[in-house]
């Protein structure tokens, strides 16, 4: 990751194409980054310590990591996202890098979960943080595929910041 004129790069997308189109190959390149970024090592968010959904394991991965690579409302039938899995480098990077300009960083509650959202509206990218009492989990992200989609995100970005300014 580097910086260009105040703009925050983030790193290479990560291809099936470059593994001849072998799936299998594909997905451990995409665990390893995934595994090097959360696993091995964590990130740090305003001193909480920082976790991921373990179970249920998902072909021996962390269900995180299914989470972030596979989509689909029934979870026991997500499939395989290239959009999302092209992008697995992106969570560590934004999250590290959450008070840069480029990003939104805002919060919501879906009924009783409190969640941190980062936005990086040029690439279309969301992560979603899910904050509890003593720690933080990564709990989704994934490629905004339609613009009313990022209206909305954005819309409520806003929000939050109007309501944030009042008080």
């Amino acid at each position: 990751m580097t910086e260009e004129n105040n703009c925050l790069i983030m790193p290479p997308l990560i291809l099936l194409e470059n593994f001849n189109g072998n799936f299998s190959q594909y997905m451990e390149a995409v665990y390893a980054i995934f595994k090097h970024d959360f696993v091995d090592s964590k990130p740090n968010w305003e001193g909480k310590r920082f976790a991921l959904k373990k179970y249920p394991m998902e072909f021996g991965k962390e269900h995180t990591f299914y989470h972030i690579t596979h989509e689909g409302h029934d979870e026991e039938n997500r499939v395989p996202d290239f959009r999302r899995m092209e992008r697995i480098a992106f969570p560590r990077v934004m999250i590290d890098n959450a008070s840069h300009p480029t990003l939104k960083v805002w919060q919501n509650v879906r009924g009783n979960k409190h969640n941190i959202l980062i936005l990086h509206e040029e690439e279309k990218y969301l992560i979603v943080l899910r904050n509890h009492e003593d720690y933080i989990m990564l709990w989704t992200a994934y490629y905004i595929e339609y613009s009313n989609q990022m209206r909305r995100l954005v819309k409520e970005y806003e929000e939050f910041i109007k309501s944030k300014d009042r008080t």
